[in-house]
């Protein structure tokens, strides 16, 4: 070439295949490994998530521990250990599952799994070995009956394949199976948002019947205690649903099969295709049912993916899901969010271009919960916490979508809800459209969004009926201190037309008032047996931190010794008095509080009169229900089920 530019031949030369794994080594921030901050957080999940999802496999109820260790003599050094009680790793596997990118089990199976790609635990090796050049070291036991493996390999960048550096039996502490997995990297670690501590926590919400112990750099020791002893039911492994393929899939499927007729293979291959569906599809597409799919002509395999995807076919089956469920949710939230209410919904399942998936949210407000700013919303995708880029996901721009005023809570045009509420979103999907393979964000496909904002608007619906209830309570509350301000009056005009001391007039019309407005709000508002549908798939949490016992209120009520009022109102009539115990007082003036001689506030004042000191004795309940017995079972608000 002239001046010496290079040609076609020597460009040529210079064209060379690129590994897997040096390209994601060159590109990590695509795995979430962009800075030592988040590193620690990306491997930690990684980790846990395989020893997850092995233990449901193996319907193992989940013990794991992780520990992050301070490298001594290095600043920015940290070694995770995490360690499983799962069914462990065969020794001819490890080096390929931990040495190895895009190598696993769950990439061609259509089920719920937190892993999807093969990449995750193998990539948190490599950013390990590219920081600090150290192994990543694994013990791993299948049988009990026998020592464990233990192993120490690194990866080959520039063939994507394990080298072995050490490797030999060991014991295992435990009687258990299971497996360890110790992983040096540059880290750095905090706590607060985005944070390890943060991410456990979040799992043990989605995931209560595992348990976690996590051990910080400082020796401090955290347990997450297991909040159900029942695993999630198994999902089942489901074919491809035809109207989820596109054309270039579905003739590689006919050039791949090794069935013997188109019938055979369509309903083989394909979840909801019958023999039915499958020769009414050959008919509309001119190809005999009995071809053999491997010799179908590229143009009429063309013909039989047009026929197949205007067939009506059912839907896929949404077995191979298994959502967390509204009593888990319950469970989790209460485990580890100090709000006062709780309220959570699953939606029946949906579909996205072929793959069913199915929508959960949970709602907590109050109580311990954070007032300033607004509501905190946490992620989920089959049961594992999405910790960044939450603008950009799905769920976030839905629970945005929801207008929050009508459920009486304030929000800005555009933006999330204010006040002391934490709004969990989950989706469950045989595979999850994450928008990086990092799997930060659920993609915004219009089938999910609809599904998470109808979810968000129905377990807001329950919050907004909750609050209405709580206004009422406190307008009730009012009521009844307006009440309790007259009773004096009426005792000391009794006093006077009587010369008694009025004390049993004093307790019965505080009975009275208590009957009256408490109570009757009390009722209204926890009755569970009689709840309306909308309320179910609720929890409310009482003043000592427990869930309210249901009918507790409607006992009360039905215990309350009536004589106690009938005293009051044949006192009242005996003493020439025209008024009744029962008499409404919302048309009372207003009573300010005032201060007590003792520097107390009584609970009202009169207008134009002196303080009155609300001094009678407070009734207790026990000794007005004397004989009778409540059930003191700590029961969810609206379900069946332990809270």
């Amino acid at each position: 070439m002239a001046n010496g530019a290079p040609d076609a031949a020597s460009m040529a030369k210079k064209q060379q295949e690129i590994s897997v794994a040096d390209f994601f080594a060159k590109n990590r921030h695509m795995l979430g490994f962009d800075n030592a901050r988040k590193a620690l957080l990306t491997a930690v999940k990684e980790a846990v998530d395989n020893s997850l999802d092995a233990c449901e496999e193996a319907r193992i109820l989940p013990d794991i521990r992780v520990e992050i260790r301070k490298v001594e003599g290095a600043d920015d050094q940290y070694t995770l250990v995490v360690r499983d009680n799962g069914p462990g790793i065969v020794k001819a596997q490890i080096p390929r599952v931990f040495g190895k990118l895009l190598y696993g089990s769950k990439f061609h199976r259509l089920r719920m799994s937190r892993g999807q790609q093969g990449i995750g635990i193998s990539a948190a090796g490599m950013y390990g070995q590219i920081t600090t050049a150290k192994p990543v070291q694994i013990t791993s036991r299948p049988h009990k009956s026998k020592p464990a493996h233990y192993y120490e390999l690194r990866m080959d960048l520039k063939t994507n394949e394990p080298v072995i550096l050490n490797e030999q039996e060991t014991d295992w502490t435990s009687s258990v199976t299971g497996t360890q997995v110790a992983i040096t990297m540059k880290a750095t670690y905090f706590r607060g948002r985005q944070s390890v501590d943060e991410y456990l926590e979040q799992t043990a919400i989605a995931n209560p019947h595992a348990r976690f112990v996590f051990v910080a750099p400082d020796g401090v020791e955290r347990v997450f205690p297991r909040a159900a002893q029942e695993l999630p039911p198994e999902p089942l492994e489901i074919q491809p649903h035809p109207h989820g393929i596109e054309l270039g899939i579905f003739t590689r499927l006919l050039q791949d099969s090794p069935y013997k007729s188109l019938g055979v293979f369509m309903t083989s291959a394909f979840s909801r295709v019958t023999s039915q569906i499958a020769a009414k599809v050959c008919k509309e597409a001119g190809i005999a049912l009995s071809c053999i799919p491997a010799e179908v002509h590229p143009t009429d395999g063309e013909k039989l993916f047009q026929a197949l995807q205007k067939a009506e076919i059912p839907p896929p089956r949404t077995d191979c899901l298994a959502p967390i469920g509204v009593e888990h949710l319950l469970k989790g939230m209460h485990k580890e969010l100090g709000a006062e209410f709780y309220s959570a919904t699953t939606r029946k399942p949906a579909i996205y271009r072929g793959n069913p998936f199915q929508i959960e949210v949970g709602i907590a407000y109050g109580g311990k919960l954070d007032s300033d700013g607004t509501a905190r919303v946490i992620r989920f995708a089959n049961r594992v916490p999405l910790q960044y880029q939450l603008s950009a996901c799905a769920s976030t721009k839905s629970v945005m979508d929801v207008s929050w005023k009508s459920y009486g809570l304030s929000q800005s045009r555009g933006s999330l809800p204010a006040g002391p509420l934490v709004i969990m979103v989950h989706m469950a999907s045989v595979w999850v459209p994450f928008t990086n393979q990092a799997k930060e964000a659920i993609a915004d496909y219009d089938e999910i969004r609809k599904e998470f904002k109808l979810a968000v608007q129905e377990a807001g619906r329950k919050l907004g009926t909750y609050l209405k209830k709580k206004q009422a309570a406190a307008n009730q509350a009012k009521r009844r201190n307006v009440f309790n301000a007259y009773i004096e009056e009426v005792v000391r005009a009794y006093q006077a037309i009587t010369t008694k001391d009025g004390q049993e007039l004093r307790e019965a019309l505080l009975a009275t008032s208590r009957k009256k407005t408490e109570l009757a709000e009390r009722l209204e508002a926890m009755k569970h047996k009689a709840a309306p549908e909308e309320m179910e798939g609720t929890l409310i949490i009482g003043e000592d931190g427990n869930p309210i016992v249901p009918g507790a209120a409607a006992a009360l009520v039905e215990e309350l010794s009536q004589s106690q009022v009938d005293a009051a109102e044949k006192m009242l009539e005996e003493s020439g008095s025209d008024a009744s115990v029962t008499d409404s007082v919302s048309d009372a003036p207003d009573i300010e509080p005032a201060e007590r001689a003792d520097g107390g506030v009584t609970d009202g004042v009169l207008p134009g009169d002196a303080p009155i000191v609300l001094s009678a004795p407070t009734i207790s309940w026990p000794s007005m229900t004397a004989g009778k017995k409540t059930d003191n079972a700590t029961l969810s608000l609206f379900g069946e089920e332990d809270a």
